[in-house]
């Protein structure tokens, strides 16, 4: 699958716009308590890279149960809950495109 924050792919012709499309993931596990500051941003940082790339599989899956191969114009949100477990929101359009 194509997936790209821009809103075409060069070299390709999208043929039908399916619709938005978001992943979401939260890591609501507990990160350890007792790190110093960079070990604590570094654990951290491992959560959301963790929590981002599960929001990506969300939105591809939910764009291929649309029947797309690409997802174009994405845009990608993080946030930390007050509780700091990192959460990724993922939204993009669903296209077909000719290959």
């Amino acid at each position: 699958m194509i997936l790209t924050t821009t809103n075409s792919i060069e070299g390709f012709k999208i043929a039908d716009y399916l619709g938005i499309v978001t992943g979401v993931a939260i890591n609501d596990q507990t990160l350890a308590s007792g790190f110093s500051t960079s070990k604590y941003y570094k654990k951290i940082q491992e959560s959301i890279d963790t929590v981002k790339e599960k929001a990506f599989q969300n939105i591809q899956e939910n764009a291929k149960k649309l029947g797309a191969n690409a997802i174009v114009g994405i845009k990608v949100e993080i946030e930390l809950t007050t509780t700091n477990y990192p959460v990724v929101s993922v939204t993009g359009t669903a296209v077909k495109v000719l290959v």
